[in-house]
């Protein structure tokens, strides 16, 4: 199946969501002069930015008010979004921000035969990972919530059409890694030329850290418990690419003394049940990285391996780690593309 998505001239929620965590983050001095970094919370996550400006402006307002804007765009968490308005077939203009999310989205489930589906909304929300309370879920009720996620939805001029009123959308495994490229745009348009972006996990670089020094992103070891000390599995060489991982690790329950991921299969509308842990994605566009991490989760190993065989050189497909359980102890698979990224290389 070909791919199509507009691509955008960029050089280079849930909290509880996959950390990458930021290895090796201290600076060569770049001319003398010392890093800005800003944190705060968005999105429902925390969010991390390193950047060298020559002009040594605070940037932290613009980025918040972005931020925000996003939020108000498609959380799900912010009563009044749009995102929010749309599910509930009120009335609205969409904004160029939500259609791009829309395509994007659009393409990667066709490219993904599915595995990507951001029309699941409600099966996430009974499942408990979402704004709403957890749902007892029945045949009948999956029955139902599967109908709905499986009705069309298109764009239509500047409006947006659902063929059932029950479907809502979730964009949640894309946002944040598109609120990265958003932050980098806006960089780009300041003449920042080194940074790194970090909003819930989803990382985005473009420059160095100074003298030349590659920046260095850790890939986070999958954790036993929710609550368990954050490890760094490996370390990467980020040159302007973006880098995401997602996994099964942070976000689950337990009920009955069966564990529910919150990664939800779009085929079946149940939680994944296969060994893998964690998924980390290089790409040059942030929300790819994001869309192609959750599809992988949602595959599993074996069918991960098949689509990258299925589709070499293709979007998300050329350095991937993967991170599973076998028979109880981590192992790592990775493609060649992944292993040249490797910071002891």
């Amino acid at each position: 199946m070909e791919f199509h998505y507009k691509k955008r001239s960029v050089r280079r929620r849930g909290a509880g969501r996959f950390l990458i965590g930021l290895a090796a983050v201290s600076f060569a001095a770049c001319q003398h002069q010392p890093p800005t970094q800003l944190t705060g919370f968005a999105q429902g996550t925390t969010y991390s930015i390193l950047y060298l400006d020559p002009q040594q402006r605070d940037l932290q307002p613009g980025i918040d008010s972005l931020l925000a804007e996003i939020d108000q765009t498609v959380s799900l968490w912010v009563d009044s979004s749009l995102l929010r308005r749309v599910n509930a077939n009120l009335t609205c203009e969409l904004t160029p921000m939500l259609s791009d999310l829309m395509r994007y989205s659009d393409s990667i489930r066709r490219y993904t035969d599915g595995a990507f589906d951001v029309r699941i909304g409600r099966v996430v929300q009974a499942w408990g990972f979402s704004f709403r309370e957890r749902e007892e879920i029945d045949t009948l009720t999956l029955d139902s919530l599967l109908y709905a996620a499986r009705c069309k939805v298109g764009l239509h001029g500047d409006s947006l059409q659902k063929e059932c009123p029950e479907t809502e959308l979730d964009f949640n495994a894309i946002a944040q890694g598109y609120s990265s490229d958003l932050v980098a745009r806006y960089f780009d348009s300041l003449g920042v030329e080194n940074y790194l972006i970090d909003i819930g996990g989803e990382v985005k670089a473009r420059g160095t850290k100074g003298r030349r020094n590659p920046w260095r992103v850790g890939i986070e070891k999958p954790a036993r418990e929710s609550n368990s000390p954050r490890m760094i599995q490996t370390a990467i060489r980020l040159e302007d690419k973006s880098v995401v991982t997602s996994g099964n690790y942070r976000k689950y329950y337990v009920k009955d003394g069966v564990r529910y991921s919150h990664t939800i299969d779009p085929s079946t509308g149940r939680p994944v049940t296969h060994s893998l842990l964690s998924v980390s994605v290089v790409e040059e566009d942030c929300w790819l990285a994001d869309a192609m991490a959750t599809a992988y989760m949602v595959m599993g190993l074996e069918k991960a391996k098949q689509f990258i065989a299925k589709h070499p050189g293709g979007p998300g497909t050329e350095a991937v780690m993967f991170i599973y359980d076998d028979h109880g102890d981590l192992a790592t698979y990775a493609t060649p593309g992944f292993n040249n990224l490797l910071s002891n290389n």
